[in-house]
């Protein structure tokens, strides 16, 4: 027997209810920072903190580890992108070098900055999905 679409709505609206209903994509739920599990409770507690559990399904998010291999993922795609498009820019323009520090250190920073949550939340929905 197969729940269909009004079962598994009618278990998320049960207030109650501790029914888990999964996610049909771990990794974009995560990707989001909600629990991959479900998809409806958060994911992280703070900016890159990982809440201790799901709120809505109970999931124990202390299992699930990724280390430093978001940060070094990051870093390798913000240094390739800056890098390379400051390397572009010099071949281009010949911009002096105060322009160069000015335009691509800021540029770097706020990209790791943005890119590290859905890096993190996506290791996580992987581990996630590689493990069940």
């Amino acid at each position: 027997m197969q729940d269909g679409p009004e079962d598994l709505d009618a278990a998320r609206d049960e207030g109650s209810s501790r029914a888990v209903v999964v996610s049909d994509t771990p990794v974009r739920a995560a990707l989001r920072g909600r629990c991959p599990r479900c998809g409806q409770g958060a994911l992280f507690a703070g900016f890159l903190k990982v809440a201790p559990a799901c709120a809505a399904c109970g999931l124990d998010y202390s299992t699930i580890q990724t280390g430093d291999g978001p940060a070094s993922f990051i870093m390798q795609i913000a240094g390739f992108i800056v890098g390379f498009s400051a390397l572009f820019v010099e071949i281009k323009y010949h911009p002096p070098m105060w322009l160069h520090l000015i335009v691509w250190l800021p540029l770097v920073v706020a990209l790791s900055l943005a890119l590290m949550r859905p890096g993190r939340g996506l290791m996580i929905g992987l581990q996630y999905r590689n493990q069940r």
